[in-house]
């Protein structure tokens, strides 16, 4: 899910380990950031400034600076709501640089003071013939790949979660217990494409803390819930598994239509690491399960997945960025796999057994990936 602010119970040593993994890739207010053709973004806590609001097709840069009090998010948005980029989590004071891929049309820039609500927004055109300048196939062959890989995983998630709400709706609390995990896998590694739909992750992937007002409570976290801290099923959940289930079947039925380019698949892939670094390594995200790791592996791989088809290209433009994301991918899928029984088993140790110190490691190990792979959509379109 989108990351949500500290929460109060995280320990306090915890918490500067996940402040640290969010800001990791920021720059200081007073850093340069973005070339003279980038749109200058500038959030408060009460206005969202563009620079420019009439921008010609292809690639675009947003160089986004947060003057607020409140760490905010940024959205480049269709008119429907879809998610053509984002950055979230830049808090206030730092600068970061969003770069994306527009064809002509209208748009919206929305930035979140508070990562709540809609957004304050500003409308923005962009102009050309209605196409994309011509790339190199292999970017294209890249996106085709990870199209099928993302409708791939919304595929197996499917009977997955099958054996998760079957067994919530047999009232069998152990049999619901072990799906669960498992039933999240192929979600958490492509996360990025289900919440570019905008109104499917606030259905099945919410936590609590991060609902709006006057929203329903849904999805995997409620059910949550009730088998670990409740460890019962009533009548309700029955209702909320079998509603997880036409929810996602709605978001496997879309992905085929979700926005794909070589930008939003390196944007999307830092955003797992921002999911990594807001919630797994603080141990919010499956609060009540422990079972933060899996979900951990799971935004790992799907943010190598999309490195590596994008890897031929960044590769040729800059040699160094990609040998510097092979070593610390390694680095990290070392660290996790001292959590998990063999290299092939996704049966992590509960989250709630690792210490503060070992927290602090993954989170290092986080961040020294985090700083290179935000330079990824820049790589791919030099």
């Amino acid at each position: 899910m989108r990351p949500v602010r500290l929460s109060v119970v995280v320990t306090a040593a915890t918490a500067v380990a996940a402040l640290t993994a969010v800001t990791g890739c920021a720059e200081k207010s007073d850093a340069k950031s973005g070339g003279s053709g980038a749109v200058q973004v500038t959030a408060t806590d009460t206005a969202c400034k563009v620079s420019k609001t009439e921008l010609p097709a292809g690639h675009v840069q947003l160089a986004v600076e947060n003057k607020g009090s409140k760490v905010t998010e940024v959205y480049l948005l269709f008119p429907d709501d879809r998610i053509v980029a984002e950055r979230e989590n830049i808090g206030p004071g730092l600068k970061q640089t969003v770069t994306a891929e527009v064809k002509a049309g209208s748009y919206e820039i929305a930035c979140k003071p508070g990562m709540k609500g809609d957004g304050i927004r500003q409308k923005i055109t962009v102009t050309g013939g209605g196409t994309t300048a011509k790339r190199d196939p292999k970017l294209d062959a890249a996106v085709a790949a990870y199209r099928k890989y993302a409708q791939e995983q919304a595929d197996e998630t499917i009977p997955k979660v099958k054996a998760f709400t079957d067994a919530v709706r047999a009232g069998d609390l152990e049999a619901a217990k072990k799906a669960f995990a498992p039933s999240r896998l192929g979600w958490e590694r492509t996360e990025p494409v289900a919440e570019s739909f905008g109104d499917i992750d606030p259905k099945t992937d919410v936590r609590e803390d991060g609902l709006e007002a006057g929203q329903k409570w849904t999805g995997w976290h409620r059910l949550e819930k009730s088998l670990w801290q409740d460890k019962k099923i009533v009548a309700a959940d029955k209702t909320l598994a079998t509603q997880l289930d036409t929810d996602l079947a709605d978001w496997q039925k879309r992905v085929g239509t979700a926005e794909i380019t070589p930008t939003s698949m390196a944007n999307g892939a830092k955003e797992l690491l921002d999911e990594v670094a807001t919630g797994k390594v603080t141990g919010e995200e499956d609060r009540y399960s422990h079972t933060d790791l899996s979900d951990f592996k799971g935004n790992v791989e799907g943010a190598q997945q999309a490195y590596e088809l994008l890897k031929p290209i960044a590769s040729k433009n800059d040699p160094a960025l990609t040998a510097e994301l092979d070593k610390q991918f390694a680095g990290l899928s070392k660290v996790l796999d001292k959590y998990r029984s063999d290299k092939t088993s996704y049966d992590f140790v509960s989250y709630d057994k690792v210490t503060k110190e070992q927290r602090k490691e993954l989170s290092d190990a986080v961040n020294a990936l985090a700083e290179p792979l935000s330079k990824l959509a820049a790589a791919t379109v030099k």
